[in-house]
Parts: C-alpha cells; sequence; structure tokens
C-alpha cells in the first residue's frame, strides 16, 4: 500500500541469458519520488492530531461551537509568536474553558515546524477546489 501511495513500483522481471534461457533476478530500477519531507509531513499530522484531541477536551458538551479548522499552515506564515497567539485566541473566542495553556503549547509545538507550501488544502467553499491564494502559492516560481 505504501508503494501505491508513493508511486509504482515495478516487481523485478526475469532476465533471459543467452539463448532465451531464464536466468538470474533482475530488478527493474524504477524512480520514486517523495514530494515532502516524510518526517516533517509526520510532526504536522501529530499537531493535527493532538490538535483535535484537545479542542474535543475544550469543547466537550459545546462541540457546535468548536473552529470548524486551526490551519497550522496559515499560523506558520505569521510573522510572530504574538501574532499566531492573537489568531489562536481569536479562533477560540467562543471556548468558555480556559485556553492559555493549549496556546502555550500549540506555540511550542509550531516553533519545530516549517511550512509545506505544496500541500493542498479543501478551499472555502468546499467543492475541494484550490482558493485563489493557495493556487498562487501552488504556481508561484520557487
Amino acid at each position: 500500500m505504501e508503494a501505491q501511495r508513493l508511486g509504482k513500483l515495478q516487481a523485478p522481471s526475469r532476465a533471459r541469458g543467452p539463448g532465451g534461457s531464464p536466468g538470474r533476478l533482475q530488478k527493474r530500477h524504477t524512480r520514486v519520488t517523495v514530494k515532502y519531507d516524510r518526517r516533517e509531513l509526520q510532526r504536522l499530522l501529530d499537531v493535527e492530531t493532538w490538535i483535535d484531541g484537545r479542542l474535543e477536551e475544550l469543547y466537550r458538551g459545546r462541540e457546535a461551537d468548536m473552529p470548524d479548522e486551526v490551519n497550522i499552515n496559515e499560523l506558520l506564515e505569521l510573522e510572530s509568536e504574538e501574532e499566531r497567539s492573537r489568531k489562536i485566541q481569536g479562533l477560540l473566542k467562543s471556548c468558555t474553558n480556559p485556553t492559555e495553556d493549549f496556546v502555550q503549547e500549540l506555540l511550542a509545538k509550531l516553533r519545530g515546524l516549517h511550512k509545506q507550501p505544496g500541500l493542498r488544502q479543501p478551499s472555502p467553499s468546499g467543492d475541494g477546489s484550490l482558493s485563489p491564494r493557495q493556487d498562487r502559492a501552488r504556481t508561484a516560481p520557487p
């Protein structure tokens, strides 16, 4: 299954020796490219999972008030921790439980992360298309 996600791997084929007789196994060389750093993607996934769990705790019994999304890439684009903190607090304004610990822990987790520029995120319209900003980011020269 992992191979399917990363690209098609070709099975070894039997090379024919002189006279058409089967010879030793010969691997076909294929190129598998990984577009993103797997460790960084795993760290992003871990932070997203942590955020989901903590939001469920903070909003227990009031899930309808929970923010739809905490966009990690948007937070990473902000210049300072102060801006990130304000953004997070703005997302949590409907929470009646104390959020200071959550904000500080999330800021600490964000310190070690880097923005993943090519990751597609659903557009606000929900139709799966890229927003104009995402489209510009995807097609911008490196």
